[in-house]
């Protein structure tokens, strides 16, 4: 019976031990992302510095703090997993940025932005996977099929602008911001997609069906996710519309928006489809319908509750990737032949800047080809910019390389650690390097380019590290629509009707905006509500001035 009892004791003992180390753990992690917020508020004004970076440093140093106190054992005090990054930290990113982004611009540039983050990524995919083709059969990085290269390509192409997006400001640079920004998500989403395709195929045996199949597959899965997520922005803008949440708890408002949009990134993964895509679009029709039918303080507190999440989530991610990347455990198998880890990370490095440009000047060219006026093109040094801003690589990367090359976070192939420890040092020398050198070539390029000063309101600094736009202001705007046509203005384009396919052809963003309005104006607004409903709660101002005149 004592031993029984004894075997029980200690088992206890193991759990409440385990536990205590993850509290020690969270406490450790919470206490970071305080420091980061902090020294990246000192920091602000700082010429080379910037959040993200400030974020990473301080993973990497608490790294190798762990790393000494530890004996050279562990470097973390969480295992880098796939699934933490895609079902918990970047769902509130990627909503944010829809939920904030400034639609008119976002849809003004659609085209261009489509060239860049769908076609461009596609460009820069073939590029990277080619060249790993070639060169890696030259060098001792294990076995490797053409899948394991058309992933890499997949996971080397995904983007992170978040240095540039930093520096850059929308007001002053709209056309550059709008196509960083929305270069990124879309940049993201393809590469996911892209990836998770790659993966449901067999690519061994390639031949003109299966490419066909690729190609459907892949246009399959960027349609459907977008639809969905519009499809759950439209429905919780109809409940919120119909049921009245704010008479009895704007609470319960709040939380059914945040529930709705985490929803339908579930449901995009539940289905197989790209969450990021859906909860993007979730969020601009949410910001579009659904955020005009809730009550003036439930309006207040989503616009900063969405911003802190996303903020949060993006600094916590940077901690993480700092401190993972000095895992002993990976780079111990690679320790023994240092010369062919510095060679394939050299190599993964010099395609992303080739594949980057094999697109970004020639899409560009395209893209002022159909641009009418010299506003609207895209001058040289920005084209330089959107380049530069797409250098660097991050959390997507690092995820997508650990599904493909570890289980739940741990390797025991060198050929597999390899690729880890090679993404690890591009993400941190793309971060590092070329996110130092940011701030000082967007002043050389841009000298008009002001920096912001601490007189910027709250509401305007609170930007996404990711994507977000640095003013939630647009969710005041139209969906569609040229920044230089006003509502008043628009009664005047009434002879758009009468040109019919002429003037889709001549001024197609007048023409789309227009008939957009006139179907938004008729169909969907009395139905989803929108922008002129203004929801009725006891005690509001709203109730306040409609008591008043009554008096």
């Amino acid at each position: 019976m004592a031993a029984p009892l004894g075997a029980v004791v200690s088992k206890v003992h193991m759990l409440s031990t385990s536990d205590h180390a993850s509290v020690v753990s969270l406490n450790l992690f919470v206490a970071l992302l305080c420091a980061c917020i902090v020294i990246g508020h000192l920091l602000e004004e700082n010429r080379w510095m910037n959040e993200s970076i400030t974020a990473l440093l301080i993973g990497l140093c608490t790294g190798v703090v762990i790393l000494l106190t530890t004996g050279m054992k562990s470097s973390h005090l969480l295992v880098f997993s796939e699934d933490l990054f895609f079902i918990y930290l970047l769902p509130p990113i990627i909503f944010n940025a829809g939920f904030q982004v400034k639609k008119k611009r976002f849809f003004q540039n659609f085209i261009t932005i489509m060239l860049f983050g769908a076609i461009g990524t596609l460009i820069s995919c073939a590029i990277i996977t080619l060249g790993v083709s070639q060169i890696f059969k030259r060098l001792d990085v294990g076995s490797l099929d053409i899948g394991d290269y058309l992933a890499i390509g997949a996971i080397f192409a995904a983007t992170d602008s978040v240095c540039t997006l930093q520096i850059l400001n929308q007001d002053e640079t709209p056309l550059l911001y709008s196509l960083v920004f929305g270069e990124g998500v879309v940049n993201d989403a393809t590469s996911v997609v892209l990836f998770n395709a790659i993966q449901s195929f067999d690519i061994s045996n390639i031949n003109h069906r299966i490419a066909l199949q690729f190609v459907g597959s892949f246009s399959y899965l960027f349609i459907s996710s977008t639809m969905l997520g519009v499809l759950a922005g439209l429905l919780s803008a109809y409940i919120i519309k119909k049921l009245y949440f704010g008479r009895h708890s704007t609470d319960r408002e709040v939380a059914l928006m945040m529930l709705m949009a985490y929803l339908s990134y579930m449901l995009a993964e539940l289905f197989y489809l790209s969450g990021i895509l859906t909860v993007f679009f979730c969020g601009i029709v949410m910001s579009h319908y659904t955020w005009h039918n809730v009550t003036e303080s439930s309006r207040v507190t989503t616009k900063h509750a969405f911003a802190t999440l996303s903020f949060v989530a993006e600094i916590f991610i940077f901690v993480y990737v700092g401190m993972d990347a000095l895992d002993i455990e990976k780079w111990r198998f690679v320790s023994d032949s240092p010369g062919t880890s510095v060679a394939v990370s050299s190599v993964f490095l010099v395609l992303v800047l080739a594949g980057r440009a094999a697109f970004v000047f020639p899409l560009s060219f395209i893209s002022n080809l159909m641009k009418k006026t010299q506003n609207e093109k895209i001058s040289f040094r920005e084209q330089v910019i959107i380049w530069w801003a797409g250098l660097m690589r991050g959390a997507v990367s690092m995820a997508l390389a650990y599904n493909k090359f570890t289980s739940s976070g741990h390797t025991h192939l060198r050929g597999n650690a390899l690729m880890i420890t090679s993404t690890i040092t591009v993400v941190l020398f793309s971060t590092m390097v070329f996110g130092l050198m940011t701030k000082p070539l967007i002043r050389l390029l841009l000298p008009h380019q002001k920096q912001a000063t601490s007189s910027v309101s709250s509401d305007q600094m609170s930007s996404s590290i990711f994507y977000g736009p640095r003013s939630p202001k647009s969710a005041t705007l139209p969906l569609l629509g040229p920044p230089q046509v006003s509502d008043g203005e628009l009664d005047n384009l009434h002879v758009i009707q009468s040109r019919g396919l002429r003037a889709l052809l001549t001024t197609p963003v007048h023409t789309v905006h227009y008939y957009w309005r006139w179907f938004d104006d008729s169909f969907m607004r009395p139905v989803f509500g929108g922008r002129g409903f203004v929801p009725f709660a006891p005690g509001s101002p709203t109730d306040r001035s409609l008591h008043g005149g009554a008096r």
